[in-house]
């Protein structure tokens, strides 16, 4: 049996916790009705400002919860069963789209940091790929860290 502490992130620590990760996880919801996803993201920790590309087909499931303009929350991580320190973050807010045509050279830098889409992952040809860009300015973001004594096994 293991102990556990849990405190709460500084935003300094969340700043650098997101900054130093690449992926995460974003929930969107339509009609009382989740939906998740897996990302990358670049963040700009200056102005606590996420920035990400988000591929899908015209007609998936993903356009759809997006075309609804929901509020969104983006969960980091990290963890497992060798770690002493589990730490997650949770972000809230809403999506803003941008167009490629109005970006500014901070914001092509920061969608630069977020890795890009396996496109071979997609079952649809290139050319058929919807690709968006989003930037996401939390209204909250919150981090815990849970330390774990864990009693040699």
């Amino acid at each position: 049996m293991s102990l556990a502490q849990e405190t709460e992130m500084t935003r300094s620590e969340v700043d650098e916790f997101v900054s130093n990760r690449e992926t995460g996880v974003l929930t969107l919801a339509q009609n009382d009705e989740p939906y998740a996803i897996p990302i990358s993201y670049g963040y700009n920790d200056s102005s606590g400002t996420f920035y990400m590309r988000l591929v899908s087909t015209p007609e998936s499931e993903k356009r759809a919860y997006l075309g609804s303009s929901p509020d969104v929350r983006v969960v980091i991580y990290d963890g497992n069963d060798e770690k002493t320190e589990y730490r997650s973050v949770v972000a809230k807010g809403a999506l803003e789209e941008l167009d490629p045509a109005d970006l500014s050279a901070d914001d092509i830098v920061q969608y630069g940091q977020a890795e890009r889409p396996l496109f071979e992952i997609w079952g649809a040809d290139r050319d058929e790929l919807d690709i968006r860009l989003y930037s996401f300015e939390p209204d909250v973001i919150e981090g815990r860290r849970i330390e774990l004594d864990r009693e040699p096994r």
